[in-house]
């Protein structure tokens, strides 16, 4: 069994009160993780942390943030073997899946280092005589990020770690089912360097969960949060967010149909198919759900039909299209996000500089002004 702490401005704290709550392995019923219920003040003490490391990590040069962000990759990687050990005990994860979180959580860092110096902004042209307007990207603020279990170590991390490329400071709410998982990155982030306040994490018991939440997209240092769950509960994170206006990101649960067209290798598409439908058991947000064959083929439509994929794609309402793959495919730099009952918002490359930085209208005059009135 796991003994888990939270982290707080640096420091391994226990809940207020030494409250817990345990996780118990699904396999075979137990105890795989006693981890801290935290409390809505333990919340509220993670976010001034945050608060307070934002102004230096803000004002770090990017290269540092790269430097930082670099090293967690290492890290992570580097505990591998930890981590399929946590994911097997807390959600009967297989070996293949744990090291597939792995590499792409890793990747996702790499990723994020390459963006600290990609932050920029653009000059606009001004109807002032000698006013120099310029647009352009500050970090935010303190990020909460709310992650799930299904794909742990993938999600958690993206849920830190573009938000620390672009400069901002993190809250990161573990699950209730994988507490000790979400905790190895937290381990491998103190390891790469990070500085104490920069990331912090807060577990807390099922049913805290909404009092936890509250307490910190209430929190006036709060600037963004980002969720990645259910539909259901993404409406609640939702409503919470708009209540003390917010801005959310929501990566929510998907209906992803698989389209077989008149043209298609069959033997492929099964193979596509299958690897949809069934990868991880099916508890993935792109897993396949629906597959949907044409059957009424005639043969004056085949030329049109291959040419067509592309009209296919571009009248499905999705977030994301795939052609000729699987529902089933991530990529660090890709723009990850859905429409409609799936989600908003954006993860990934440029799509995440824009989440989570804030835009700013900046003049310098240069030359004397004269006013109308």
């Amino acid at each position: 069994m796991i003994e888990q702490q939270m982290l707080i401005g640096g420091q391994q704290v226990d809940a207020t009160g030494g409250a817990t709550f345990e996780r118990r392995n699904p396999l075979d019923g137990q105890v795989a993780t006693r981890a801290p219920a935290a409390t809505a003040d333990d919340a509220r003490a993670a976010v001034d942390a945050a608060a307070k490391a934002f102004p230096a990590w803000a004002a770090m040069g990017p290269g540092e943030r790269r430097a930082l962000l670099m090293k967690a990759s290492a890290a992570i990687e580097a505990k591998g073997e930890a981590f399929a050990a946590a994911m097997a005990a807390e959600t009967g994860a297989s070996g293949i899946w744990a090291g597939f979180n792995v590499h792409l959580a890793a990747d996702m860092f790499l990723e994020a280092a390459s963006l600290t110096t990609q932050i920029s902004g653009q000059v606009i042209p001004s109807n002032v005589p000698g006013s120099l307007a310029m647009a352009v990207r500050q970090p935010a603020g303190v990020v909460v990020g709310i992650a799930p279990w299904n794909a742990p170590i993938i999600l958690a991390v993206r849920a830190i770690a573009t938000p620390l490329a672009c400069g901002n400071t993190v809250v990161l709410k573990g699950s209730e089912l994988c507490p000790a998982t979400h905790g190895l990155i937290i381990e491998a982030l103190q390891e790469g360097g990070l500085p104490p306040g920069v990331v912090n994490f807060v577990t807390n018991a099922p049913a805290d969960a909404g009092a936890v939440v509250e307490a910190m997209i209430a929190h006036p240092a709060v600037r963004r949060v980002n969720f990645t769950g259910s539909t259901r509960v993404g409406r609640i994170i939702g409503q919470t967010a708009a209540k003390y206006l917010k801005p959310a990101i929501l990566e929510l649960g998907g209906k992803a149909p698989f389209l077989v067209l008149d043209d298609a290798d069959i033997d492929a598409a099964v193979a596509g198919a299958t690897f949809g439908a069934f990868a991880n058991s099916g508890q993935i947000c792109m897993s396949t759900e629906r597959i949907i064959v044409d059957n009424q083929v005639a043969d004056a439509f085949i030329a049109k039909l291959v040419a067509r994929a592309w009209q296919v794609a571009a009248r499905i309402e999705s977030g994301i299209c795939h052609i000729n793959g699987p529902t089933v495919h991530d990529e660090a730099q890709m723009p990850f996000g859905g429409v409609k009952s799936s989600g908003y918002g954006h993860f990934g490359g440029q799509a995440g500089i824009d989440a989570f930085t804030d835009t700013r209208w900046i003049t310098m005059q240069t030359t004397p002004r004269h006013y109308p009135f």
